[in-house]
Order: structure tokens, then C-alpha cells, then sequence
């Protein structure tokens, strides 16, 4: 392509020889000359303008195919964002107990404790958060909720979710929880709607609405009522049955309210949430409301540079008429809780980064949980956990010593009434991918 200023500067060069050799013709000569002049202008003019059109059209498609490649390639990002990933876990679990006279003749047991899967991801708006294991006696779904940012501050859960309550995400640094979760007081997960509040202006605030727990409550579709991650009211316990047993009266927890409050305050290298729970729902034997239950708890959790504090102290109500006891289950077992009680927890824990070879960071933590007050008159039920968690790659690994009276899974039942405190030596190793 011939550029419109190379063209133009050509023909005004050959113009001077033009003119000088127009003062050799007539008069009429010249106006002819002077007119085949004026007509070449106006064609020279004429060739510029289309020139000119054409490589503006030409730049304004490679702007368009700029642009059209730009995204191209947003959309392929996007594209790339979008999708579920898996990940997951498999878990092995040493144990030396106590209370178990074949486990202590054997030096302690080494057991296959569970394989997980983990699904999250993107797609488009939705994010999906899910996880389910698998243990040698049951199936279970811990969490499966889709979620929406409604806003830069609000997100929107629905599903089986954690339900907010107390110390977030959990009120203990070890392998067992602390006693909080065999009420159903910790890292419980139920069916609802959950609107959570982010961190700003230094508060948060969760308000969920949970239908029914993650089975399906008292009409649930499912085989065994304890084939469940958290524990839950499965029933009423009469004052003759066995703790353990399956319950006479079946119950469920229905329409739950909850809401968590958080405050956050720094100062310096010092910074803590206070904060405040409440739930409140009804109980249902299938037929009719059979009563209602609320709990609340008082919670902090401080850090101040490596060390951590928390503190929480919680009461409950199962309120069902001429019942002092509560049958709950989880992990394949019935077990009996009093219908109303108290409890404290105090966890310290210490974070050392190191290299030692593969192993990154260990935690030292000493976790203490008292369960009081019972409905039931059973005795206190107490546990305390000394220990220290190890990361190294993809491994991480729990070493416990747990010291413990009343307490399930060290020996002991929440309804128990035993004045024999028990020990068990636990080493949980899990691989995460």
C-alpha cells in the first residue's frame, strides 16, 4: 500500500518543472495546462481520502481483534477459575489405653481410621464447599452447602453448614475436641440457611436458620440415626434405660435459630474476639412438637504473638416434660447426655515454626473442658488434653495424652457416674492431598 504523504510529496516535486515549462505556451495553452492541473489535484485528493479511510479501517480491526483477544483470554481465565477441586485425607490412629485391659496387653492398638474427599470450587457466582468420609463401619457426610457472596461483606450458605456457635472455628486445639462437642456444641453441622457477616469495622455476625439436623431429623431416610459426624438428639432417655441403648421415644431437633456475635480489638501485638452465641429450636417426636431446647455461650479467643488463649462457658436446655435425660449419637454409638448443664473450657496453645527436615511447624497446646450442674445429678465430667500437633509436606499429625473421667471415647459416658478418672495415649497421623 502506497502511504497518502509519500504520494502527495511526489506530485509537489514534479510541480516546479511543471510551472516553468508553462511560461514557453500561449494563454489558451496555459488554461488547458491549468485545468488538467486542477483535475489531477482534485484525483490526488480523492486517491488520499480513500488511502486514508483504508488504513483507518485497518486500525480500527486490529483494535476490535486486540480486543476481541483480550477476551478471549479474560474468559479463558475465568474459564480456568471456574470448577471443583478434590482433595482430601487418609487417616491412621494409635491408641494405648487405660480402661481397656486387652488394649493394654498388646502394647496399644494401630487402626485404619478414615479416608476423606473434599469437593470445592467455583462455578460462575456459587462457590461448593462438601466433604464426605469413609470409616470401616460408616459413611458419612460432614458438609455440603453451595455459597453467594451477596456483597463485599454478606455470603450466603445453603446446605449442611457448620452452625455458629462459641470459639469459631473450633473451641480446642487437639484431636478430641473438647467435651463441648460430644453435646453437640462444637463443629456441629446441620441442614439450613446461613448468613454470614464478614470481618469489618471489627465485628462479625452469623444468623442461621437450620431446619433439621444433617440426616434429615425425625423422619430422616436413613438406617442408623448414629451413622452421623456430629452428635444430635436422636431421643428421650427414661430413667430405666441403658445409656447406650437404642431410645424408646424418638426425637429430633427441628427450626433452630442461631446467631453468633464477634467483636475484634488489637492492641499492639495483642488481638481478641469477644464474643456471644445463642440458639434456640424445637423437638419433634414425629407426631407433634414434644418441647424445645436453647443454648448460649460466652467466648474469647486472644492471640498474642505465637500464643494462643481461649475461653468459653456455655449452658443448655433440652426442656421436654418428665425427661432429666438425653439420648444423643454419632460415630456408630448411642450415648446419653443430662437434659441441662454447664460447661468451661480453657485451651493454651503455643505455635513453634521450625526445620527439622520435613516438619514445618509444630503447636504445644494444653485443652481443659468441665461439664457441671447435670439435670441428671450424674458426677462432673471433666478432660484434659496435653499434646502437640506436627506439619511436615502433606502430613500432619496429632500426639495426645488425655486424661479424662465421664468423658466418651477415654472410658466414660456424659451420663456416667463414675468417680474412676482414665488416661489414653493417642497418635493420630493423616495424609492430605
Amino acid at each position: 500500500m502506497v502511504k497518502p504523504t509519500l504520494l502527495a510529496l511526489s506530485i509537489t516535486a514534479a510541480c516546479p518543472s511543471i510551472v516553468y515549462a508553462t511560461d514557453s505556451l500561449n494563454r489558451s495553452e496555459q488554461q488547458d495546462l491549468a485545468t488538467q492541473l486542477q483535475q489531477l489535484k482534485l484525483q490526488v485528493e480523492a486517491l488520499e481520502s480513500r488511502l486514508t479511510k483504508k488504513s483507518e479501517q485497518e486500525a480500527e480491526d486490529n483494535d476490535q481483534q486486540d480486543i476481541a483477544a483480550a477476551e478471549a483470554e479474560k474468559s479463558a481465565a475465568e474459564i480456568a477459575k471456574d470448577g471443583i477441586e478434590v482433595g482430601g485425607a487418609v487417616r491412621t490412629n494409635f491408641s494405648h489405653t487405660s480402661y481397656d485391659e486387652g488394649n493394654k496387653n498388646r502394647g496399644g492398638d494401630f487402626d485404619f481410621d478414615l479416608m476423606r474427599l473434599d469437593f470445592r470450587g467455583t462455578v460462575g457466582d456459587v462457590s461448593l464447599n462438601a466433604e464426605i468420609r469413609f470409616f470401616d463401619y460408616m459413611t458419612v457426610v460432614k458438609k455440603a452447602y453451595v455459597a453467594y457472596q451477596l456483597d463485599e461483606l454478606w455470603q450466603a450458605q445453603l446446605g449442611i453448614t457448620q452452625v455458629p456457635f462459641g470459639n469459631w472455628p473450633y473451641n480446642s486445639n487437639n484431636y478430641f475436641f473438647s467435651s463441648n462437642y460430644y453435646l453437640g456444641l462444637e463443629d456441629d453441622h446441620d441442614l439450613g440457611l446461613l448468613f454470614k457477616r464478614q470481618l469489618s469495622d471489627q465485628w462479625q455476625l452469623d444468623i442461621g436458620f437450620f431446619k433439621n439436623d444433617e440426616l434429615g431429623g425425625i423422619d430422616g431416610y436413613v438406617s442408623d440415626k448414629t451413622d452421623r459426624y456430629s452428635y444430635d438428639i436422636v431421643g428421650a432417655r427414661g430413667a430405666a434405660e441403658d445409656i447406650y441403648g437404642e431410645p424408646i421415644q424418638a426425637l429430633a431437633e427441628t427450626n433452630t435459630l442461631v446467631s453468633r456475635f464477634g467483636y475484634h480489638l488489637t492492641q499492639g501485638q495483642l488481638t481478641t474476639e469477644l464474643g456471644f452465641s445463642v440458639l434456640s429450636g424445637k423437638l419433634h417426636d414425629g407426631v407433634r412438637n414434644a418441647g424445645d431446647y436453647q443454648a448460649y455461650a460466652l467466648h474469647l479467643n486472644s492471640r498474642y504473638q505465637r500464643w494462643q488463649l481461649q475461653l468459653q462457658h456455655s449452658q443448655y436446655q433440652y426442656d421436654v416434660d418428665g425427661i432429666e435425660r438425653i439420648a444423643v449419637g454419632a460415630y456408630g454409638f448411642y450415648d446419653s447426655i443430662a437434659a441441662e448443664a454447664k460447661s468451661a473450657t480453657v485451651n493454651l496453645a503455643y505455635d513453634l515454626p521450625v526445620q527439622w527436615g520435613p516438619v514445618t511447624d509444630v503447636q504445644f497446646y494444653n485443652n481443659y473442658s468441665l461439664v457441671y450442674d447435670k439435670s441428671d445429678q450424674s458426677r462432673t465430667t471433666l478432660m484434659n488434653v496435653t499434646g502437640f500437633s506436627l506439619a511436615a509436606g502433606s502430613l500432619f499429625t496429632y500426639v495426645d495424652y488425655v486424661h479424662a473421667r465421664n468423658q466418651p471415647f477415654v472410658g466414660g459416658s456424659m451420663a456416667g457416674d463414675s468417680v474412676e478418672e482414665e488416661q489414653r495415649f493417642n497418635i493420630n497421623i493423616g495424609y492430605y492431598f
